[in-house]
């Protein structure tokens, strides 16, 4: 197991350094949804099926991994942020129906934090951020997406006893519009955020964490979405490939978190890709 853990970050690395390649040839004005060639599309649907396996292990979708490896291959802003939330609704479904098969899902818990996501990610996802902003800002979400990584691979989170969700219904309505709102406006559906804030204020276990962040992931995306389809965004002709490799990597990934697997090599080796990404983003815009 350990060694085939090793060959995968290996093979992430090498991606990424592709399309750290592929990226730097691309126009300062970063590839439109048409410039998408083969090796493009392939390095792609390769980094979404990864990402899709160790996000969906700890119940989130993946936008922040999706996010990021179209940075690095310096995707337009216009198409990041539609196709991020389309493939976390794909994810999202997938993962929030494995989670609740194993019994980890809590629909009352989860009502409040909605109440509040749900009307700020529709407003977010119909603000159109300048590009610089935008790269910005995914930039700094992608950081604490990696941060975030190398504290559930180093963490003893999984070692916690299970306990239902007690969130209180009133801060969980104000965290829910603070994550929906950052959401809508970057292209992610906020399991990047809740998880943790969930965690460290001890309202849940792990396993009630990941029940609870799927489907307000699903729920946040579509709201995003819909928001996003009243100003003009691009979706790549791609997308049923990359969204069926993203799929496909919810399976094993849902398959994994469910058993307990460790996948601490994975989840530190995605931290860097993000962290690259970051710094690009950033680094661009400034």
């Amino acid at each position: 197991m350990r060694s085939s853990i090793s060959i995968s970050a290996a093979v992430i690395l090498a991606l990424t350094l592709a399309s750290l390649t592929l990226g730097a040839a691309a126009p300062p004005d970063m590839a439109p949804a048409a410039a998408l060639d083969l090796r493009v599309v392939l390095i792609l649907a390769t980094l979404f099926f990864v990402v899709a396996i160790l996000y969906s292990s700890v119940g989130h979708a993946g936008a922040s991994g999706y996010l990021a490896a179209m940075a690095l291959l310096s995707i337009a802003p216009e198409v990041m942020r539609p196709t991020a939330l389309v493939l976390n609704i794909v994810v999202a479904a997938f993962t929030t129906w494995r989670f609740r098969e194993a019994r980890h899902f809590n629909g009352k818990a989860l009502a409040p934090f909605l109440a509040g996501s749900i009307p700020c990610a529709f407003i977010g996802g119909m603000l159109k951020l300048p590009a610089m902003t935008y790269q910005a800002a995914v930039g700094a979400v992608l950081l604490v997406s990696a941060v975030y990584l190398v504290w559930r691979a180093f963490s003893h989170i999984s070692a916690r006893g299970e306990i239902p969700v007690v969130a209180p219904p009133v801060p969980a309505i104000f965290i829910g519009a603070a994550i929906g709102l950052l959401s809508g406006l970057t292209g992610t559906g906020g399991g990047i955020f809740l998880s943790p804030l969930i965690l460290l204020l001890g309202w849940a276990g792990p396993k009630a964490t990941a029940g609870i962040s799927a489907p307000f992931i699903m729920i946040n995306s579509m709201a995003g979405l819909m928001g996003g389809s009243l100003v003009a965004h691009d979706l790549p002709e791609a997308l049923p490939l990359l969204a069926g490799s993203a799929l496909l990597g919810a399976l094993i990934g849902t398959w994994l978190g469910i058993r307990k697997l460790s996948t601490r090599a994975l989840l530190t080796t995605l931290a860097v890709v993000m962290s690259l990404a970051a710094i690009k983003l950033i680094a661009r815009a400034m």
